[in-house]
């Protein structure tokens, strides 16, 4: 008799055991699961995290003048020119700078922040029919003053143009990468409290 129960409960505890390394061996696969996923998602966090830039050229003709008066605007002497501008603009997102939270437990991606554009404007100057005097010659003022007014006249055509759509388009093409890689493990990916679904929610959702 005490044959049997010692055999009864060398069998429950054999079994117990089996039990208890099959539990262990299932969690160990939920955990190595869990850090394969993370790593896979940082690291392909890392892959976008680039320079994203968009080049872009643009041409304006403009005149500039100049008077200096004297005697009481009886005299005056007068300066211009006309310039030619070539200018190289680029339009840049450094994802190298993009804020991101990962969510191991609820398997969710919280995009933080997204850097804003920086946008370069290199002009090349070309001065042509150039007249001055004396009395009223070409300064580094004026140059500044040219400079100047060419940017800012840059910077009125790029907003009419789609160069920065261009750019933004670039943008989301890269953060899709995320977005695909999410929906094929099973996790979500979320930007200013909205889970992102599709490139329309990010297009709607940067308003760039």
């Amino acid at each position: 008799m005490q044959n049997l129960i010692k055999r009864i409960i060398g069998v429950g505890v054999i079994v117990l055991l089996i039990v208890l390394a099959f539990k262990y061996c299932e969690f160990k696969k939920d955990d190595d699961s869990i850090d394969y996923n993370t790593n896979l998602i940082q690291q392909q966090i890392l892959n976008v995290g680039k320079l994203v830039v968009t080049e872009g050229n643009f041409s304006e003709v403009i005149t500039y003048k100049n008077q200096q008066k004297y005697l009481m605007d009886m005299i005056s002497f007068e300066k211009k020119a006309l310039i030619v501008v070539n200018a190289n603009v680029t339009v840049a997102y450094d994802l190298h700078q993009m804020k991101y939270d990962i969510d191991e437990k609820n398997k969710t991606i919280t995009i933080l922040n997204i850097p804003k554009e920086e946008i370069k404007i290199n002009p090349d100057i070309q001065f042509y029919d150039v007249e001055q005097s004396k009395l009223n010659p070409f300064t580094g003022d004026d140059y500044n003053k040219i400079n100047k007014s060419v940017k800012a006249n840059l910077a009125k055509k790029i907003e009419k143009s789609s160069l920065k759509t261009n750019a933004q388009n670039r943008l989301i093409s890269e953060l899709s990468k995320i977005l695909i890689l999410t929906n094929s493990m099973g996790w979500k990916l979320q930007y200013k409290g909205k889970t992102i679904e599709s490139d329309t929610d990010f297009n709607e959702d940067l308003k760039l």
